[in-house]
């Protein structure tokens, strides 16, 4: 990677071959990823809150040139509606993608609707040279309505998504909030997925008592990329709040457990690393 003012642009601007994808962690979800010569971020959190442990890494009016802002669900963490619009403003012709029953929560923000794309499981979108395609999450607003895919508040449309990025020759799957549930890992299989950036903080009685809706652990998110054939497993949503923490050495145990060839990457927050993927896969 080439150095930079900031690790996003140093991300942009970095020197990538057919089958690689540049990636950024942001903590908790948030992702950039640069493939297909498109910058894309992922469920941005950038916003300042008490309960944060540690300060944003990426301004929202510093993130020039972004191609696509894509965000799973509706929740703050994942799709920030204090650093959206700023987002938007810094990279006019970036597109947001949402899933479809939240597409009026973005433009009540005042973004245009024309920029705004509603998603929705077994569609794909082309979008600055890469195909992005929606993959149904369970999840839930509260723990009261959790888990499911959201559709009894929506109309029958899936409310929670995750999505599968490809382009450069790579396919990358950002599962925003889920836990497994029976289909997840041959959509992901079919799709050919190489590298799997999953949620690991669980779920528990004591965080559903707080109103947390839980996720993959590190044993489910160990058997998706397993069963979803992946290359290498990112783990996420660990990191931000003390409250809802986990840990990634267990993912690595649990791998290592089941005698999987599955490689763990744990990034560092705020460094872009490059991803190849192997010949054999190709």
């Amino acid at each position: 990677m080439r150095s930079a003012a900031s690790p996003l642009e140093q991300l942009r601007q970095s020197d990538l071959a057919d089958g690689q994808v540049g990636l950024l962690w942001l903590g908790q979800s948030g992702f950039a990823l640069r493939m297909g010569g498109a910058t894309v971020l992922v469920d941005p959190f950038l916003s300042p809150h008490p309960d944060r442990r540690f300060p944003p890494l990426l301004q929202p009016a510093d993130a020039q040139a972004v191609d696509v802002v894509a965000c799973t669900h509706e929740h703050w963490d994942h799709l920030d509606p204090d650093s959206l619009p700023a987002l938007c403003a810094a990279s006019p012709r970036s597109r947001v993608v949402v899933p479809a029953p939240i597409v009026e929560m973005v433009t009540r923000l005042g973004i245009a609707p024309e920029r705004v794309l509603g998603m929705q499981p077994d569609r794909s979108v082309s979008v600055a040279g890469i195909t992005i395609h929606a993959i149904p999450a369970c999840h839930g607003v509260h723990p009261a309505d959790a888990y499911t895919f959201g559709q009894e508040l929506s109309h029958g449309l899936y409310r929670y998504l995750g999505y599968v990025f490809e382009g450069g020759g790579t396919s990358v799957y950002h599962a925003g909030d889920t836990i497994r549930y029976e289909d997840l890992a041959p959509r992901l299989r079919e799709l050919k997925v190489d590298l799997c950036l999953v949620p690991i903080n669980g779920r528990d009685r004591d965080r559903e008592a707080r109103g947390i809706v839980g996720n993959l652990g590190s044993v489910d998110a160990a058997e998706l990329a397993i069963e979803a054939g992946a290359d290498v497993v990112v783990p996420m949503h660990y990191d931000m709040f003390a409250a809802n923490l986990g840990y990634p050495d267990q993912l690595v145990a649990a791998l290592q457990r089941l005698d999987s060839s599955v490689t763990v990457v744990v990034p560092a927050r705020g460094r872009p690393f490059a991803y190849t993927r192997p010949r054999e896969r190709s």
